[in-house]
């Protein structure tokens, strides 16, 4: 591909990082002190007290819920919506709680407030917000609603780094958040995530969900004293509190993240210049630009045809395929998730026709690469081969 959706996320300077690492004297590579120094540095950047540095963001989302399997034991309902990556609605019902789904608003690509609302119920132990391809998914309303009722949110950031709302960065309003540093994203460990929050209890419980659920790994001495003493037939170094997981990331990844964050908010700036010049490019006769930008930070270039010229939408993949420019049809996740075969027993047949927005997304829309190192020039020409198209 001569335009892939990324390049050279991890640059020279990153890998020379590592290789200092490397060269000490028997380093640490494990889990160890530049992961509690890439932790506190996120946790500063983001504006959060409290992060744990996993192997993915799927396992971000992993831990989320199991957190709340651990306050909700008896399960319920999570509202999700169907735009979104697999691990986030996997995540809910590994847990034994019960996705409910809410249609998306195509100018955020995220969860429409008002449906949230309307599918709100007594067995609601959640809403599991995705902020899809650097687009912001709250509102005034919504967090109005969500305050007043008292629940639980998680917000999955991990296609928006850096995006906000009200000048407060996504990932700051949830209980938890969730952060993924896979390659392709704003900022790469190589395979990478993040789950943050304000909650010393949920901190002190994903600390020890990330490791085998062993007690040795709480920060708070007043709760690992506890554990031992109503455990006094145990060694202490190996009291294991829950079924856990090995989730932990290694020092690698945190060199890597420590060198990346660094140059984080002006990557951002960049892809935001790209997306706004794209969005003036291309034909908005043929393609919906009405997206909310406001607070969002750009991930990639969301093109989608508008309603009466999908027909159109065919020979623009094929003309993109030609020119060797590389696209993901469906936009986040591949599309509707309902259409999807590990859930589709799961509900009624044609279940996935109750979302006409998030149906209309998997077949009418896709995203191309956006990235520091395109420059106008090249965006010229990805938007010159869409309208031709």
């Amino acid at each position: 591909m001569i335009y892939p959706l990324m390049k050279n996320n991890i640059t020279r300077d990153d890998l020379d990082k590592v290789i200092d690492l490397l060269k000490k004297n028997d380093p640490i590579l494990t889990n160890g002190p530049l992961v509690k120094e890439f932790e506190k540095k996120w946790s500063e950047w983001l504006g959060v007290k409290k992060s744990v540095f996993l192997n993915s963001g799927a396992s971000s989302n992993l831990l989320s819920l199991a957190i709340l399997k651990i306050l909700h034991p008896n399960g319920g309902e999570v509202i999700v919506p169907p735009i979104t990556w697999v691990s986030d609605i996997s995540s809910v019902i590994q847990n034994g709680f019960k996705p409910k789904f809410v249609d998306i608003n195509m100018s955020t690509l995220c969860m429409d407030t008002n449906q949230i609302i309307n599918n709100y119920n007594k067995n609601t132990k959640a809403i599991f917000i995705t902020h899809a391809q650097g687009f912001n998914g709250l509102s005034d309303k919504l967090l109005e609603f969500i305050d007043e009722k008292k629940i639980f949110l998680i917000e999955d950031v991990c296609e928006s780094h850096g995006a906000t709302f009200k000048n407060k960065k996504l990932g700051t309003y949830g209980h938890i958040s969730n952060f993924s540093f896979y390659y392709a994203h704003h900022m790469s460990t190589i395979e990478g995530g993040m789950l943050c929050t304000n909650d010393d209890k949920i901190y002190q419980i994903a600390r020890m969900l990330r490791s085998h659920g062993m007690v040795r790994e709480l920060e708070n001495d007043q709760s690992k004293e506890e554990w031992i003493n109503n455990n006094p037939e145990l060694n202490p170094d190996f009291i294991f509190s829950y079924q856990a997981y090995n989730l932990r990331n290694n020092e690698i990844g945190a060199t890597i993240g420590i060198n990346q964050l660094e140059r984080l908010d002006e990557n951002i700036k960049i892809r935001n210049r790209n997306h706004k010049y794209f969005l003036k490019k291309i034909n908005n006769i043929y393609f919906f630009n009405e997206f909310n930008i406001n607070g969002s930070s750009n991930y990639a270039f969301n093109l989608v045809a508008r309603k009466g010229h999908e027909a159109k939408f065919l020979s623009v993949m094929e003309n993109l395929k030609l020119n060797k420019i590389e696209f993901r049809r469906g936009s986040a996740g591949g599309g509707n998730q309902l259409r999807q075969p590990y859930l589709k027993n799961m509900f009624p047949e044609n279940f996935f026709l109750n979302f006409p927005n998030s149906d209309f997304i998997h077949f009418n829309g896709l995203y191309i690469g956006n990235y520091p190192d395109l420059n106008l020039e090249d965006i010229d020409f990805i938007c010159k081969v869409i309208n031709e198209a």
